[in-house]
């Protein structure tokens, strides 16, 4: 057998908005927080690609299994590689099944077991390429391939909702399902391999109150290069969960004489900063303790294993909140409906979308 896509087939990719497109030719589908992968199946041969055209077989053992269970013996799909905990999903979890030991993948392949959600079918079980049918077309063959197929691995593999309904993907925005945020696609389009033209995605930002513990002196220039983020744990202690940075040149050096008069020790009083983040590896390790009294607003995308993902966007300065009301409670989610989402791939997806 030999598929009509290659390994290095590059999945379509999504132009990132900041509003939900309104149009009849649109589906919605929720944006998960996850590893994007297409999964190739040949004979008794399994490949899973990541966006960036690298192998993830080795690391995810317990979907290669999955996929093989099909009886279909030649298919590609594509989809996302997303690890649930708690009825949410824990993308710190997915990291830690990027490991070089085998014996370490294949203990948490049982710990922490991933699933593999599919959105699209881009070669059926006949070995026909779909990629030029409208997504009009693939929609419909997916949902009956994964009617036939998926119920042999339901711990494993899932069917993504999806919605023509504006008030349903206003809806998974507004949060209340715990999702990344929203995709939206073309209806009347092919897949566009490597392309973002027929797909766009829609970010669930959120706001966050934070204490400024300390600072990082700019790598050139006597300026701020950036400020260390703070909230107070359960036990009253000052966590250190991120920065901020996105700041001009001249509001760095305003920045500076505003808070070197509040240098003072120890600044955070739980959890330190470490070295250079990994987002700026020439930033300096060294940095400068705080008294507790600014708070700023800043917005974020992820908040997980304590800290915030990536790094956060300057709102405004809170000079009328407490810096004792900046808690970690406040980053608490409402219950998650994901699990509720990922249901069984036999029931209707167009009732279960309705309900969400």
């Amino acid at each position: 057998m030999t598929s009509p896509l290659k390994y290095s087939y590059a999945p379509m990719e999504a132009k990132a908005v900041a509003e939900l497109p309104v149009g009849r030719e649109w589906q919605y589908e929720p944006k998960w927080d996850g590893f994007r992968c297409i999964a190739f199946r040949d004979g008794a041969e399994i490949e899973l690609r990541s966006k960036a055209g690298k192998s993830l077989t080795r690391y995810f053992p317990e979907i290669v299994v999955a996929l093989k269970s099909i009886s279909a013996k030649r298919f590609v799909l594509d989809g996302e590689l997303v690890v649930p905990s708690g009825g949410a999903l824990s993308f710190d979890s997915l990291l830690q099944r990027i490991h070089p030991a085998a014996s370490r993948v294949a203990k948490l392949s049982q710990a922490t077991p991933a699933l593999y959600i599919v959105f699209d079918l881009l070669v059926d079980e006949r070995g026909r390429a779909l990629v030029e049918r409208e997504l009009n077309e693939r929609r419909p063959l997916l949902d009956a391939f994964a009617k036939r197929y998926f119920t042999v691995a339901p711990a494993f593999l899932r069917l993504s909702p999806r919605s023509r309904a504006i008030a349903v993907a206003r809806r998974w925005l507004e949060g209340r399902a715990g999702l990344d945020g929203v995709v939206a696609k073309r209806t009347d389009m092919p897949y566009r391999s490597g392309d973002r033209s027929g797909m766009q995605k829609i970010k669930r930002i959120r706001t966050a109150d934070c204490v400024v513990g300390g600072f990082r002196y700019a790598t050139k220039g006597h300026a701020v290069g950036s400020l260390l983020l703070g909230l107070y744990d359960a036990d009253g202690l000052l966590d250190h969960v991120g920065f901020v940075s996105s700041f001009s040149a001249e509001e760095r050096k305003g920045l500076l004489r505003k808070i070197e008069q509040l240098v003072k020790p120890p600044g955070f009083t739980g959890q330190k900063p470490g070295g250079p983040s990994r987002w700026s590896t020439a930033r300096s390790s060294e940095w400068e303790p705080l008294a507790p009294k600014l708070v700023v607003e800043v917005t974020y995308d992820h908040f997980s294993g304590d800290r915030f993902r990536h790094g956060t966007s300057f709102v405004r300065w809170r000079p009328d909140k407490a810096p004792r009301q900046c808690t970690m409670e406040q980053l608490k989610q409402p219950a998650a409906t994901v699990s509720r989402m990922l249901r069984a791939p036999s029931r209707s997806r167009s009732k279960a979308a309705k309900k969400v």
